[in-house]
């Protein structure tokens, strides 16, 4: 329970659900986290130059950030 007075907060794993479900869903739960090591690297590839792999980084890390904000 969240609620509880010794619970700081609880965190949540994606599930399987693509990064911006997750984020969706996280988004929506009051006092959770994200611990999306799987949806961090979502589209992520070898064939990525330096500033795509930057650029998907920073949109992954940004979208985790806001959603585990709420």
């Amino acid at each position: 329970c969240i609620a509880h007075p010794r619970v700081l907060r609880v965190v949540a794993l994606s599930g399987g659900y693509s990064r911006e479900e997750a984020n969706r869903r996280l988004a929506r739960q009051r006092g959770m986290i994200a611990s999306f090591s799987r949806a961090l690297v979502e589209g992520i590839t070898a064939q990525l130059s330096d500033a795509g792999f930057d650029e998907t980084m920073d949109t992954s890390i940004q979208g985790i950030f806001e959603a585990s904000r709420s």
